[in-house]
C-alpha cells in the first residue's frame, strides 16, 4: 500500500470516529463519583479517626525522605555526582539516569536488610501475630544494625550530647531520631572521601593539559576543551563505571 493510500485510510477512520462516536465507544468507561464533605459530627471517635487519617497521609508523604536518609542512597548518589563533575561532562549522564542507578544500587545493597524487616516484622504483622507497635520495634532492629555499621562513633556522640540524653548503655537505647542524622553526616563524609579519590586523576589531566597549552603559548584555548576527550578516554579505558560501582558496593 502506498503512502497516499495509508493517509486516506487514516483520514476516513478519523472522520468515522468524529461523526459516529457511539459506534466506536459502545460501552463508555464508568466515572467514579467522589464526594468529600466537611460537616459537624456528634461522635468524637469520628473526629479522631479523621485526624489519624490526616496524620497517616502526612507520614506517607515523608516516607521517601525517611527512606533516603536511612539507606545507602545518600552515599551512592553523591559519589555518582562526583564522577560526573570530575569528568566535567555537565549533564551527561543526566540526573534521571544517575538517580535511577542510585535507586537500583540502593535496593541491591539494602536487600538483606529489607528481607530481615519483612521476615521479622511485616509478615508477622500481616498474619496478626504481633501488634503494630511490636512490628515497628522489630522492623527497626535490622535497619538500626545497618546504620550503626556505617556511623562513626564521633558523629553519634555529637548528637547524643546535643540531645541532652543520658549516655546510652547499649545500642538499643539509641533512638532513630539521634541515629539518623549521625548516619547521614557519616555517609556524607565517606562519600566526599571517595569523591576526592575520584577527582585526583581528572585533576592531574587538567593540570597537564593546562601547563602544556601555556608552554605552547595557546592562552586563548580553554584547557577544558582539550582535556575533556582525554578524561573520557581514560575513564573508558579503565572501565570507570565498573570500578566506581564495585567500590560503592564493597564499601557497604
Amino acid at each position: 500500500m502506498t503512502r497516499k493510500g495509508k493517509t486516506i485510510i487514516l483520514m476516513l477512520g478519523f472522520i468515522f470516529l468524529l461523526f459516529f462516536p457511539s459506534k466506536v465507544l459502545a460501552q463508555p468507561l464508568p466515572v467514579p463519583d467522589i464526594n468529600l464533605q466537611i460537616g459537624q459530627s456528634e461522635n468524637p471517635e469520628e473526629v479522631v479517626g479523621t485526624l489519624q487519617f490526616l496524620v497517616l497521609l502526612t507520614v506517607l508523604a515523608l516516607v521517601p525522605a525517611f527512606l533516603v536518609m536511612m539507606t545507602s542512597f545518600t552515599r551512592i548518589v553523591v559519589v555518582l555526582s562526583f564522577v560526573r563533575n570530575g569528568i566535567a561532562t555537565q549533564q551527561t549522564p543526566p540526573n534521571q539516569i544517575l538517580i535511577g542507578l542510585a535507586i537500583f544500587l540502593t535496593f541491591f545493597t539494602m536487600a538483606p536488610v529489607f528481607q530481615d524487616i519483612k521476615t521479622e516484622a511485616l509478615d508477622p504483622y500481616l498474619d496478626g501475630t504481633i501488634t503494630q507497635e511490636q512490628a515497628i520495634q522489630e522492623g527497626s532492629v535490622p535497619l538500626k544494625e545497618f546504620m550503626f555499621k556505617q556511623t562513626r562513633d564521633k558523629d553519634l556522640a555529637l548528637f547524643v550530647r546535643m540531645s541532652q540524653m543520658d549516655r546510652p548503655a547499649n545500642r538499643d537505647e539509641v533512638s532513630m531520631g539521634v541515629l539518623t542524622p549521625a548516619f547521614v553526616i557519616s555517609e556524607l563524609k565517606t562519600a566526599f572521601q571517595m569523591g576526592f579519590l575520584i577527582f585526583v586523576p581528572f585533576l592531574i589531566i587538567d593540570m597537564v593539559v593546562a601547563s602544556t597549552l601555556m608552554s605552547m603559548g595557546m592562552f586563548m584555548v580553554p584547557p577544558i576543551m582539550i582535556s575533556l576527550p582525554f578524561k573520557i578516554l581514560l575513564f573508558v579505558l579503565v572501565d570507570g563505571w565498573y570500578l566506581v560501582v564495585k567500590s560503592l558496593l564493597e564499601s557497604f
